[in-house]
């Protein structure tokens, strides 16, 4: 049965959707200046990416259905379905997972690691979201999500483990902003992708507009890496230091 399913699936539509994912991950991996992280570690956040992703699946077929029957206006039912159902969705589902996984490991002890950890789940949960649509729709679906969808979601993941990580150095001497920071990273990423979302299925009109808003996002996320990688340091050195914030540039 195995071998049959095998050779129904193109290994060529696999390599698309996999691919461009394996090759942010490996952008993120190597920013990661002070201490690499272990292999199995970060292969585990991509497990927990693709979990995230069936989570989202379960939610996002429960939320659909509930806000088609009170929203009032095809208006209001996409926001409420991008921003609510979908982008509240998928970015708890992998803050769940990203938290569960990463908040109590000795791994965790440098603040750039929030970054890493994130991205590489969100880029595990982009990873199955994408093998899917590709099976689907085809080879052009690869090209497009390639340089839209994917990394669209690693600079979701770059938003999130920035406050992650500030979350991480303030836990044990400032409680309140950590968990200010630990809020900051849910709501930021939900409301970058439901505007991503929100612009991207909205009329023709607008396609001006996404390309301006996912430019300044890929630009945004950009300058978080390589700020947050060049002043990065360990935890213990920074807590009551008052370190660096998130966009503390």
């Amino acid at each position: 049965m195995f071998f049959y399913l095998f050779r129904a699936v193109n290994p060529f539509l696999i390599a698309a959707a996999v691919l461009p994912a394996v090759f942010l991950m490996l952008r993120i991996y190597r920013a990661d200046k002070l201490e690499a992280e272990p292999t199995r570690f970060l292969v585990g956040l991509v497990a927990m990416g693709i979990l995230s992703a069936g989570a989202a699946i379960v939610l996002e077929s429960i939320g659909e259905p509930l806000i088609g029957a009170i929203a009032p206006t095809e208006t209001i039912y996409n926001l409420l379905l991008y921003f609510i159902v979908v982008a509240l969705s998928e970015e708890g589902a992998k803050y769940l997972f990203l938290k569960l996984r990463t908040w109590r490991s000795p791994e965790f002890n440098c603040q750039f690691d929030g970054v890493v950890y994130a991205a590489f789940v969100s880029l595990g949960f982009a990873l199955a979201e994408n093998v899917g649509y590709v099976l689907q729709y085809g080879f052009g679906t690869a090209l497009l999500r390639a340089v839209t969808a994917i990394p669209g979601h690693a600079c979701f993941g770059v938003f999130m483990g920035a406050f992650y990580g500030a979350a991480k150095r303030y836990e044990h001497y400032n409680i309140e902003q950590s968990r200010t920071y630990r809020i900051l990273s849910i709501v930021v990423p939900v409301l970058l992708h439901g505007t991503y979302d929100f612009i991207a299925t909205q009329s023709e009109g607008l396609s001006v507009l996404f390309l301006v808003f996912v430019a300044l996002l890929f630009f945004a996320s950009y300058k978080i890496v390589v700020n947050l990688s060049r002043r990065d340091d360990y935890i213990d050195r920074l807590n009551g230091t008052g370190g660096r914030d998130p966009f503390d540039f």
